[in-house]
């Protein structure tokens, strides 16, 4: 995959903040900027990564795959992100991700028809005695997400426009 200038401008930038031998230190932020433009981090983005930072393509499907902020394939306007770790899960969270997928109609994983949502399982957020959790576009932590709560936000979402 070949990037354009500015995509390479914002590469560089990153790979300036690491000594020129630790250049592959820069591979989280080059994954951020190609979902940041593109939406997610096709496989054609990964290798392309790989080339720039000279690393093997595995090596960077690996950070890929590992971190649940990257989206390897297109999300919706809106990408609700439910905790169903352990403490989340005895605390509701796994009834909190059968609530919005309902309410949504779609299955874990799921988009809807319009492409607004995507809903995602996730792993630890860090806020357990908070639970159930949600992070909202892998930026918001929303905390203590009753069926109530959670219908109010859905509402809120359907009424903007992303």
């Amino acid at each position: 995959m070949t990037f354009s200038e500015s995509t390479l401008a914002r590469f560089a930038r990153e790979v300036a903040k690491y000594p020129a031998d630790q250049k592959q230190s820069a591979v989280m932020a080059c994954l951020s900027i190609v979902q940041d433009e593109q939406g997610h981090v096709s496989p054609e983005a990964e290798d392309g990564v790989a080339a720039y930072l000279g690393m093997p393509p595995i090596a960077v499907h690996e950070v890929t795959t590992f971190y649940n902020m990257y989206n390897q394939q297109p999300v919706g306007a809106y990408k609700l992100n439910v905790c169903t770790n352990l403490p989340c899960a005895l605390r509701d969270g796994d009834k909190a991700l059968a609530h919005v997928c309902k309410r949504l109609g779609v299955e874990p994983y799921g988009t809807t028809a319009d492409g607004r949502f995507t809903v995602q399982p996730s792993e630890c957020l860090g806020a357990c005695a908070d639970a159930p959790v949600m992070l909202l576009n892998d930026r918001q932590m929303l905390s203590f997400m009753s069926p109530e709560r959670l219908d109010e936000l859905l509402a809120m979402l359907k009424g903007h426009h992303a």
